[in-house]
């Protein structure tokens, strides 16, 4: 019998609140970073009307006992980002040189500093770096596209690219910063064969038919991205299918940092162990350990010991070696290799330390803004998206 269903995923748009929210955050991780690499950042962002709060624990130690907001310039900071995604029409109530800006940045918390730092500390149990908090970390990847990640979440990411592009080159005036996409996918055989459904939602300004909407975006946005071998006369299209969207962004709906992160990760098809990414430094295993999940099964799909490939790996708060590793290829194992082997091999190529998952991937860097919109995978020039240790894992194994 065949193996039929239909998987969907989501992806958002730049302006959308929470993207915008994520984006704030990870603007200001990147500033304290260039400010200094031993930073210890954990930013969230709330946006709403024309607000932006901030809040969460800054230690800089370049700065000494100035106040964050005095060195790093914050509104500096969130107006560029802001600007940046688009929010400079004269009709957005959300605007990057209107909003109010609420600062509740504090510094972080000695008690986890301890557990953090490479140092001795009481009741501590050793001197080295530890995870910043406990956690359960994820990471995967496929061969069904170029990226090794999922079709769904690819084909739902290069949609928002795309909106995205047309929207900032101006071809299309009527455009605005927030917006969502969503495929749905069929697979045969456990292959992606077809293209069921095509949601977009995005936000316009007042006065466009909605029938001009719908037909340029499925003329220059579903049928210039999509393989054409994909659709068929059976795709349905689902084209601001409320019929209008002109009030968005964070005046029609509140943001926050870090609710997006099945969007960021693997559009559902993967698991996620709960943490999200966006304005936390790579101390915090939520990210650096996620990153690490996936830089580890996009090397063993690359090497060709499995076509499909998951791990799993937890920490406990303070201690620098994970409690548990787990590899997981869903029966797609090349021939002769079971996924204890992988296990086995992934444990003598790769440090799971916090300290060394930092060194291995070069994370101590303002490089984060660049992950935070499309997804935090199958980007090219990051770090985690590297395959140069396909030949260790093959020699381990």
């Amino acid at each position: 019998m065949a193996n039929s269903f239909v998987f969907s995923s989501e992806s958002v748009g730049e302006g959308h609140p929470d993207k915008v929210a994520d984006l704030i955050s990870d603007s200001v991780l990147d500033a304290c970073l260039a400010l200094d690499r031993t930073s210890r950042v954990a930013c969230e962002t709330m946006v709403k009307s024309n607000m932006v709060i901030l809040a969460g624990e800054i230690t800089i130690p370049k700065i000494g006992q100035k106040p964050i907001d005095e060195a790093l310039n914050l509104g500096k900071i969130v107006r560029a980002a802001i600007r940046d995604i688009g929010y400079v029409n004269d009709d957005d109530v959300f605007h990057a040189d209107k909003i109010f800006i609420n600062n509740y940045l504090t510094t972080q918390s000695p008690d986890i500093a301890q557990g953090v730092d490479a140092k001795k500390a009481t009741g501590k149990k050793t001197a080295e770096q530890g995870a910043g908090d406990q956690g359960i970390m994820f990471g995967y990847a496929c061969n069904e596209t170029p990226e090794l990640l999922p079709t769904p979440i690819m084909f739902a990411h290069r949609l928002g690219r795309e909106l995205t592009k047309i929207r900032k080159s101006g071809a299309a005036p009527w455009l605005r910063p927030d917006a969502k996409s969503q495929v749905s996918v069929r697979y045969e055989n456990d292959r992606p064969v077809e293209v069921s459904n095509v949601v977009i939602s995005t936000q316009h300004a007042d006065g466009v038919a909605h029938s001009t909407i719908e037909k340029y975006l499925i003329e220059n946005v579903v049928k210039k991205v999509l393989p054409a071998k994909m659709l068929s006369k059976n795709t349905e299209f689902l084209i601001n299918p409320t019929g209008r969207f002109v009030i968005g962004g964070p005046q029609g709906d509140s943001g926050l940092t870090g609710r997006k992160i099945i969007v960021d990760t693997y559009g559902g098809w993967g698991r996620h162990g709960g943490g999200a990414f966006s304005g936390k430094d790579p101390s915090k295993v939520d990210r650096s350990a996620a990153y690490m999940g996936r830089w580890i099964a996009k090397n063993i799909v690359a090497a060709g010991l499995a076509t499909h490939a998951e791990i799993q790996f937890a920490y406990a708060i303070g201690h620098p070696k994970p409690v548990s590793v787990r590899v997981e290829t869903f029966g797609t194992g090349k021939a002769g290799i079971s996924d204890e082997q992988i296990t086995a091999a992934v444990q003598q190529v790769f440090s799971f330390k916090p300290a060394d998952i930092v060194a291995q991937l070069n994370l101590l860097r303002p490089i984060y803004r660049q992950t935070t919109n499309y997804g935090h995978f199958g980007k090219k020039g990051l770090p985690w998206e590297q395959t140069s240790k396909v030949a260790a894992l093959r020699s381990a194994v």
